[in-house]
């Protein structure tokens, strides 16, 4: 007999967020809190055993409908490299028992990574009917994705501008997104929409927009600008975290002159390399300063450097001045 409610789930992908969010909102429908802990297990998919799984999934429920079960990282360590016999036999159990669990059940395998579509507990999720599978990637929008979560989760607005902000200083971290937007909100206090001057104020937002100042003035190669903004930065921040701005700023440079150079439009810089219309068009700017032999030149010296700073063989502010003296005349 086809059941009603899936009974084993598989949730992939690297968006850690939403997934997280989806499991909360499961284990809220467990019901009556008390029992709920009861009824429900978490597990460490390296260690465990298949069968142990699929024993907890069929346990009787206590005072409940529903036993929860979540099994984190099983399926890509089953599947690794070295896994071997042991993890095909492992596999095998889940295959032949993940259908034939309790209407009570509920099993949820979470993998942070994306998983192959040959994955035979994916291909079992997709193709049988107790299973369920959801692949949870970042938002293809992250501006919209902040603005909604904004209305949705803290009753705010957040102007476009202000989204497109904090978008540019978490990137693809909805949970730190998600962070900020809590300040933010409390801040504002529901007396007016969340503006730029706000998310400059209470974030790193004042930072990554110098970093995009200093780039701007070494494409210029104006070395006294780009020398004074440095130094502004450390003022507030350590050399490392500094380092880490600046070589992902390089390394989106790299990423727009490799499309510009295979022929492709400035205006689709952002749609090419996954970052919002906002950062594409100061990328757009700032790339034709720079050959592609340049940027990678620096983006290796940078990696080299941030290397030496963190095994302690390099003193970073007088790295990232040499960096300065040498592009610049």
């Amino acid at each position: 007999m086809t059941k009603s409610t899936p009974t084993f789930y598989v949730f992939h992908g690297p968006d850690e967020f939403s997934c997280r969010a989806q499991l909360q909102t499961m284990r809220a429908q467990m019901g009556d809190p008390s029992t709920a802990e009861l009824n429900t297990s978490i597990l460490d998919g390296k260690t465990v055993a298949a069968t142990d799984v699929l024993a907890a999934a069929s346990a009787v429920p206590f005072l409940s409908t529903k036993r929860l079960v979540i099994v984190e990282g099983m399926l890509s360590w089953l599947t690794r490299k070295g896994a071997g016999k042991s993890g095909k036999e492992q596999l095998e159990v889940l295959v032949a028992g993940l259908p034939a669990l309790p209407e009570f059940a509920r099993v949820v395998f979470v993998e942070p990574e994306t998983l192959p579509d040959s994955h035979p507990i994916l291909k079992l999720a997709k193709t049988d009917p107790a299973g369920y599978h959801k692949l949870f990637d970042p938002p293809r929008d992250p501006v919209r994705w902040i603005m909604n979560q904004a209305r949705q989760e803290y009753g705010a607005e957040i102007e476009p501008q202000a989204a497109a902000a904090l978008a540019s200083v978490v990137g693809e971290d909805l949970r730190a997104a998600d962070s900020e937007l809590a300040k933010l909100s409390a801040y504002v206090n529901h007396a007016r929409p969340i503006g730029e001057a706000d998310v400059a104020l209470l974030t790193s937002y004042v930072a990554e927009a110098d970093v995009f100042e200093m780039v701007d003035a070494l494409g210029r190669r104006d070395g006294a600008t780009a020398a004074q903004l440095l130094h502004r930065l450390l003022e507030d921040d350590d050399p490392l975290r500094l380092f880490g701005m600046i070589i992902r700023q390089f390394r989106l440079l790299i990423l727009a002159r490799e499309h510009l150079d295979a022929g492709g439009s400035a205006n689709q810089i952002a749609q090419a390399i996954g970052v919002h219309d906002y950062v594409g068009k100061k990328l757009a700017q700032q790339v034709r300063a720079f050959s592609l032999e340049q940027l990678e030149q620096i983006y290796h010296y940078l990696l080299d450097t941030d290397l030496g700073i963190k095994t302690g063989k390099v003193d970073g502010i007088l790295a990232l001045d040499l960096l300065i003296a040498g592009i610049t005349p």
